[in-house]
């Protein structure tokens, strides 16, 4: 007997996919490759030097066999960094090829054209090869040599997918022939005719196995669909370039699609990360590390859009199906960001696909999309999808239908991507003279109309709401690449609509134009030292009509005992904005530290209000051990006011300036293990010369008094601590996922000085609790392969209630002039709202079919029924406070489809 120890140097191209590198630990987007990319194996390792492995006496005796999965870590210099077992294996076969692997030599690997670490998944396979009688194996070499050719595909079981770099083998001979698959997942392999017992060896699938008989000088063509591994969570490609900020969460599109209470919907994931206050329900907004809405930046493509999440809460402005990876970062990002002094959350879409056609639709009670990709010619692909929701259509049925109790809310949204890619991706080589380019084309939008409409006898006043909300971007991305040089230019053109009516008070129609570009330049001088620039400019013309009430001041009662009536402006305003910046940094590698120092220089200009602000920031990183870092940074952040916030007196104020922040944070990460990852951050952010509404008093040429209805007074302030546990899958075997997030935070919120009144109202205080203050905010996030196709999943969150002015309570007091009560009020936020608390389920089942996967899902919101306070209206005496509560139980079926 002997034993078969000896493997191939196509070990790499057996045990990678390379075409489906996942998104964990990603470069960052200013690093030297484009921020849209996603990491590409541009290389694979070549095992060069082999140990051969003992076979197991006991075993051996016994006529055992075994197969070994590992997990291999191999270093920048070829060897083994680190060598586990993926499974546990008895008879003491584990053991064997734990000691022969570690002592394995390969050629570098490359990510992205750059050596790098990665980690591959291994078979290590323990055979015995029967003796041959005696003689026979003479006869057999004397005998003329016959031959047959065994050719065919590999496809990925419902999805049709090609699978490359599989080995085919024929039989478990340690000479047995065998073959790897291309990029199209084709193989040839010459056998002997007569019975082959195929073998099909990839990484992240079952390892595949049946007969075929072939006969002398026959060419058989056949297709073997492979079967999935487990989810998306088991080819890992691991970058050791270092990040460039703090902090950023980085989530695929497999594993947020089923994350329970997100309807699907990967973005909508950022709500259960660490830092991220909630908001009301029926906003969409994104409140970060204590910052007010609008001051996190959301982009798609590295493109700001107006929202990222449909009204009324809905899913996010992007196709699930379209999305390649949703980088958060809270705080403390590079010099590459700005326009913004909370956090910023930027949304890539990935290319097309290369080998063949793929699309999904979805159905369900909310909406309905699909999604399609393609190859179109050689190095071009198409990617498009579309989604339009009919909740308009639904949710009448079930409102109630008494007159002055009914608050009827109506939504309605649709959006919509295309994308077409151009120039193929760096192969192994000597890279053109002139280098290389790649870039692409994408379209992108989205429409959201809601109206909220109160009405009935008994109510004294009609109430009536409406918004719609429309933007379209075009951009484009070109990157030329050659040697240590990168160059990366965005050009985008775009137009946002917003219609706004609240009842007869205000009116407003604005229509903006944008045109924008993005030009990031890196050059890697040396092993230790890198350094990116570059140019982020947008312009913008803005149409507003606006109709509405004056402000204090202008109104004057007609009678008495009538509601107070004020004078109507109209007006018709155009205004012009640029907002550029220019920004640098570099990273300098000095033993176990990191240092990115870098600067942001922006310039505003609207009207004749001229603005400047200087951003200098400063990352750091200690690699303690391959398990351990330390992390740090400091740094100041403007956001430019919007541009209608510009217009002229009493609409807005022409003499606004750059809102600032200082922030602060620090941190440890900790790898626990392969795959469970702790992070623990504290920061600081102080944010000065905030723009507030209303302003100061001024006091017009003539004498007359009015105030501003902005002005930079907004002072801020936020510090806690964030916790992120994340459990990640490792192998086919392991069936749990998930994450806790934790945050610890108190956020301050005010004014620079008291808010004069001049109508004869409440004065507030100057400073103090945030209305967004969320002192606990905790959410565990946990789903588990149940086999089968089935996958359970569920997710709990809880807030603290946010602070709140309470009722004194009192005597009533009547205005006779206006005909209404008036409230009296308790010491400002001396209290809070309920806490908010709510479990959430999901549960998936899939059919997999040769070239189509069919997947029923049922995502329940708040499965407890909880009673979450949403919003709290008063009776008109204001004597009692009602709590209107957000969404009930809420069951939500679908289907899926993909191929």
């Amino acid at each position: 007997m002997s034993a078969n120890m000896k493997t191939r140097g196509v070990l790499a191209a057996a045990s990678l996919l390379v075409s489906l590198p996942v998104l964990a630990e990603a470069p960052p987007p200013q690093q030297a490759e484009a921020p849209a990319a996603t990491p590409q194996l541009t290389k694979s390792p070549t095992l060069v030097h082999s140990v051969e492995a003992r076979y197991p006496a006991e075993a051996q005796a016994q006529g055992l066999t075994a197969d070994v999965r590992l997990l291999l870590t191999i270093a920048e210099d070829g060897t083994v960094a680190e060598v586990t077992l993926a499974e546990p294996v008895a008879h003491g076969f584990g053991e064997a090829a734990l000691e022969a692997v570690r002592q394995f030599r390969f050629t570098p690997a490359e990510v992205d054209g750059v050596p790098a670490p990665v980690q591959v998944e291994y078979v290590y396979h323990f055979t015995l090869t029967p003796q041959a009688p005696a003689g026979e194996g003479t006869a057999q070499q004397e005998a003329p040599a016959a031959s047959a050719t065994l050719t065919g595909q590999l496809i990925s079981r419902g999805s049709r997918s090609r699978v490359a770099g599989a080995t085919v083998r024929c039989g478990d001979d340690p000479e047995a022939p065998e073959a790897t698959s291309d990029e199209e997942g084709r193989f040839t392999l010459q056998v002997t005719p007569g019975a082959c017992d195929v073998r099909v060896i990839a990484s992240n699938f079952q390892r595949y196995q049946t007969t075929e008989t072939l006969k002398p000088n026959e060419t058989a063509e056949v297709v073997f669909y492979l079967v999935p591994a487990g989810g998306a969570f088991e080819t890992v490609v691991r970058s050791e370039r270092p990040k460039k900020e703090v902090v950023r969460r980085t989530v695929s599109r497999e594993e947020a699609q089923k994350t329970p209470g997100t309807f699907g919907d990967p973005v909508r994931v950022l709500q259960t990360l660490p830092g991220v206050a909630r908001a009301p329900f029926i906003a969409g907004d994104l409140l970060v590390r204590g910052s007010n809405p609008g001051q996190t930046a959301t982009l798609m493509d590295g493109v700001g859009i107006p929202i990222l999440f449909h009204l009324l809460g809905g899913p996010s402005v992007v196709n699930a199906e379209f999305l390649d990876t949703l980088d958060f970062y809270p705080g403390g990002y590079g010099s590459q960001y700005g326009r913004a002094v909370g956090g910023v959350v930027d949304v890539t879409t990935r290319k097309g696909a290369s080998d063949t056609l793929h699309g999904s639709v979805k159905v369900d009670f909310l909406d309905a999309g699909f999604f399609v990709e393609a190859p179109v010619a050689p190095g071009i692909s198409v990617a498009a999808s579309a989604r339009r929701s009919y909740i308009d259509a639904l949710l009448p049925l079930v409102l109630p239908e008494e007159e002055g109790e009914t608050l009827s809310i109506v939504p309605r949204y649709w959006d919509y991507q295309l994308r077409v890619d151009f120039g193929a991706r760096k192969q192994e080589g000597p890279e053109p003279a002139g280098g290389r380019s790649t870039g692409s084309i994408m379209a992108f939008g989205s429409d959201d109309q809601l109206t909220l409409v109160s009405s009935g006898e008994s109510q004294a006043n009609d109430l009536s709401l409406g918004s719609h909300t429309l933007f379209h971007r075009l951009k484009g991305d070109w990157t030329y690449r050659r040697g240590n040089l990168t160059s990366m230019f965005t050009p985008y053109v775009g137009i946002d609509k917003y219609d706004t009516e609240i009842g007869r008070a205000y009116k407003e129609r604005d229509t903006v134009y944008t045109l924008g570009a993005r030009e990031t330049v890196a050059l890697e001088l040396s092993s230790t030292l890198t350094v990116r620039t570059g140019v982020d400019v947008l312009f913008e013309r803005g149409h507003f009509d606006i109709e509405a009430e004056a402000p204090p001041g202008f109104e004057y009662v007609p009678f008495p005992g009538a509601a107070p009536e004020a004078e109507r402006l109209k007006e018709v305003l155009t205004l012009h904005g640029f907002d550029g910046a220019l920004f640098l940094e570099s990273d300098h590698k000095v033993g176990a530290f990191t240092l990115t120092p870098g600067v942001r220089a922006n310039l505003q200009r609207v009207g004749g209000q001229r603005n400047l602000a200087l951003d200098p920031r400063l990352w750091a990183r200690y690699t303690a051990s391959e398990r351990t870092a330390l992390k740090a940074s400091a740094g100041l952040y403007s956001q430019a006011p919007e541009t209608p916030r510009f217009a002229f007196l009493p609409y807005g104020n022409p003499s606004l300036g750059y809102q600032r922040a200082f922030q602060a944070s620090l941190g440890v990460e900790q790898r626990v293990r392969d795959g469970l990852q702790v992070d623990l951050t504290g920061f600081f952010n102080r944010r000065y010369e905030n723009v507030v509404s209303p302003g100061q008093v001024r006091t017009l040429p003539d004498g007359t008094l009015i105030q501003e209805r902005f002005s930079n007074e907004g002072l801020g302030r936020a510090y806690g601590l964030e916790l992120m546990v994340k459990k990640e899958r490792t192998s086919a075997t392991d069936k749990w996922h998930g994450w806790l997030s934790y945050t610890l935070s108190r956020a301050e919120d005010g004014r620079e000085k008291p808010l004069p009144i001049i109508d004869g109202g409440r004065e507030d205080a100057a400073y103090g609790l945030s209305p967004w203050d969320q002192t606990h905010i905790l959410t565990l996030v946990a789903g588990y392969a149940l086999g089968n196709g089935w996958e359970l999943g569920g997710r709990f969150r809880f807030t603290r209630g946010r602070p709140v002015t309470p009722l004194a309570g009192g005597p009533d007091r009547y205005g006779s002039d206006g005909n209404f009560y008036q409230p009296t009020y308790g010491p400002y936020f001396s209290s809070r709202a309920a806490s908010f608390q709510q479990l959430d389920i999901r549960v998936d089942k899939s059919w997999r079919m040769d070239r189509w996967t069919l997947t029923a899902y049922l995502d329940v919101q708040n499965l407890a029924n909880s009673k979450n306070a949403e919003f709290v209206f008063n009776d008109y005496r204001y004597r009692e406070e009602y709590e209107v509560p957000g969404i009930p139980l809420l069951p939500v079926l679908g289907v899926k489809g993909s191929f």
